[in-house]
């Protein structure tokens, strides 16, 4: 059985429409590899319920705050769920800028 993967992409920053692009793109490159993966936008979809929803792992692709600050990888960490990128405080301190 393979982990089922949430693409987060979109949100709520400016950075909401790149975010769905590089999103779309990461989600083609899971598809085509067999990964089980699909797209979750913040926006729509309370994150905090991606483990009862049956995720495994998740692939960041936000950008801007809320994605790239720490904030997200910290409810994340909490959840128990692994994620790609930086952690909590290598994502706060890259936004402090």
């Amino acid at each position: 059985m393979t982990d089922k993967i949430a693409v987060l992409l979109g949100g709520t920053s400016a950075e909401r429409e790149v975010s769905l692009n590089s999103g779309a793109a990461v989600l083609a490159g899971l598809r085509e590899g067999g990964i089980d993966a699909y797209p979750v936008d913040p926006k729509e979809v309370d994150v905090t319920q991606l483990k009862s929803m049956g995720f495994q792992k998740v692939f960041i692709a936000l950008h801007g705050r809320g994605g790239e600050d720490g904030t997200l990888q910290g409810m994340l960490e909490l959840m128990g769920l692994p994620y790609t990128g930086s952690g909590v405080m290598a994502s706060a301190l890259s936004m402090d800028k």
